[in-house]
């Protein structure tokens, strides 16, 4: 982990907003982590072991195409969690106060100071 995580705990939201519309520092949200985090927050365990076990109790009774399609929605609910959970714990982060210190709080936010880099040109 960067040396950002404790910039994001003692940066205030106010300070974190400034300081990133003036492109003085780069965020980054690891992946699996704000994935767990979300998930824990919608409480998506909650919701997806209900509609397992409905797919089971179709299958099990011969409602095969019901039972596919509910197994498929819960793969694809867990998915779509994991793939945009970063961008959304990001999004969220500067809109909302109390979601930053949360996220920042959890360590999500990896704070590193100076603008994003341009690739270098390779131009002559």
């Amino acid at each position: 982990m960067s040396g950002g995580d404790a910039a994001a705990a003692t940066m205030t939201h106010r300070e974190f907003m400034a300081a990133f519309r003036a492109d003085r520092i780069r965020v980054r949200v690891p992946p699996a982590p704000a994935a767990k985090f979300i998930s824990a927050r919608m409480l998506l365990p909650w919701v997806l072991l209900p509609m397992l076990g409905l797919s089971v109790a179709c299958a099990l009774l011969h409602a095969w195409v019901i039972a596919a399609i509910l197994f498929g929605l819960a793969l694809v609910v867990r998915g779509a969690v994991r793939i945009t959970a970063a961008g959304y714990v990001l999004q969220r982060a500067m809109t909302d106060p109390a979601f930053y210190a949360e996220a920042a709080g959890a360590g999500l936010l990896e704070i590193d100071a100076g603008p994003a880099q341009a690739p270098p040109s390779s131009v002559a």
